[in-house]
């Protein structure tokens, strides 16, 4: 009999809750203690939090811990094109073999109990971590923070809050102060907090949380500054002043997530020549990627393809403020969403930066936003829209009419995944 793959172990997992959501921590605890408590033998933790930036972020500080010569396990989602890609074991992508042989022993763990596929994905992860030699161990948070399923590791070594925005009200909260409380939740007693840009709401429940734990608060604005100089990125903390070149990642919201970055690894000691490579060797895909080569390239001729898998307002805006200082191009749209989105929201900043917009439905998914949606919301925010049904024939149909366009794929990771796929 052939053995499961990793695929098919996956597909089974995804049968072992009726919700895709269900914040609790409660399975996640029972499932641990099955395993032996992983969460406990993990190399120091960094767990990063955050509404938008968080994966930008870690990747930054990969590359400056691996530059500095440390092994470094990392840990995502959503998955773009493989599952894999949440699970990087020191350095590397989880080989298949790996993969399988701790989903398989999380399943038989779990014994059939009710848990969502995060969790249960999440403990596979933590069970590699813990088998695995490395120096430090980046966790990201899937939604939330304080139920949400990597948030197990007692005493972290570093806690990080990116900007925080409204985003996923139905499962955090209606309020930014709700749902910072929820990112917050993070935050451990006496572990340091690196705490990114926030709006004043934010930042005081944050601020708050951190003095009842007797966590020290390493907030920008306060304890370190960054911005933009003569095309270049000054940062400076009470260690001294660093004059770098401007983020690989394109975007002013990218200097952001560099000086939370910047902040965690001078906090832990790095050399200015490993953050100097934080910023400058990163690599985050569907962040403003520029597609290169692939079919889709290949059918986009003369015209610039980006791709894009921010989703909610704060997204948009970064990337309507990334246009506006863009060369002079005409930029069309390809555009879909899921349906738990603020689509009019994340569209309006992007009106004045387009000429139009092609609405596609995301294939394979159930929460996607019907193409004639969005195209609506489109129109109601301002652009020219109409359907298409998929990015193949959006494109072609942009570049028939507009050969020398900048063409931006965007609304979502999982339409982004897809398009990864597509063009590989």
């Amino acid at each position: 009999m052939t053995a499961p793959t990793s695929d098919a172990i996956l597909a089974r997992m995804m049968a072992l809750h009726p919700k895709i959501i269900d914040l609790t921590l409660d399975r996640m605890w029972r499932l641990l203690e099955a395993l032996g408590n992983p969460q406990n033998d993990l190399p120091p933790v960094i767990h990063i939090a955050g509404t938008n930036g968080k994966g930008s972020t870690q990747a930054m500080i990969r590359a400056g811990l691996e530059a500095a010569g440390k092994d470094v396990h990392a840990y995502t989602s959503p998955h773009l094109a493989r599952f894999h890609e949440r699970i990087r074991l020191s350095g590397e992508l989880i080989a298949e073999d790996a993969l399988t042989e701790v989903l398989d022993e999380c399943y038989a763990a779990n014994g059939g109990g009710n848990i969502t596929y995060f969790e249960i994905t999440t403990a596979a992860a933590l069970l590699a971590f813990a088998r695995t030699p490395a120096d430090y161990t980046l966790l990201e948070v899937g939604l939330g923070g304080r139920l949400d399923a990597t948030n197990v590791v007692a005493k972290p070594a570093l806690s990080i809050i990116t900007p925080v925005s409204v985003d996923h009200q139905q499962y955090l909260g209606e309020t930014l102060a709700e749902i910072a409380g929820e990112k917050a939740g993070i935050i451990k007693r006496g572990v340091p907090c690196i705490v990114g840009p926030q709006e004043e709401a934010g930042l005081e429940v944050i601020e708050a949380r951190a003095a009842r734990l007797g966590a020290p608060v390493l907030a920008y604005g306060q304890q370190w500054h960054i911005g933009q100089e003569a095309g270049r990125m000054v940062y400076q903390d009470e260690r001294g002043l660093l004059d770098l070149p401007l983020p690989n990642l394109p975007g002013a919201h990218q200097v952001m997530n560099a000086g939370a970055a910047l902040a965690a690894l001078r906090h832990l000691g790095v050399s200015n020549e490993a953050c100097e490579a934080a910023v400058t060797g990163a690599y985050w895909p569907a962040r403003m990627q520029r597609l290169r080569t692939g079919p889709l390239v290949d059918l986009a001729g003369a015209a610039d393809l980006w791709l894009d898998g921010g989703h909610n307002p704060a997204a948009g805006e970064a990337i309507a403020a990334l246009l506006a200082e863009a060369p002079d191009r005409p930029t069309h749209l390809i555009c879909g969403m899921l349906n738990t989105k603020d689509i009019g929201g994340y569209l309006r900043p992007l009106a004045a930066h387009a000429r139009s917009l092609h609405a596609v439905s995301i294939p394979g998914e159930a929460a996607t936003l019907p193409a004639s949606e969005t195209a609506k919301a489109a129109r109601a925010a301002g652009l020219e829209a109409v359907e298409s049904p998929d990015v193949a024939h959006a494109l072609a149909d942009i570049v028939a009419q507009d050969p020398h366009a900048r063409v931006l794929i965007c609304g979502s990771l999982y339409l982004a995944g897809v398009v990864l796929r597509e063009n590989s």
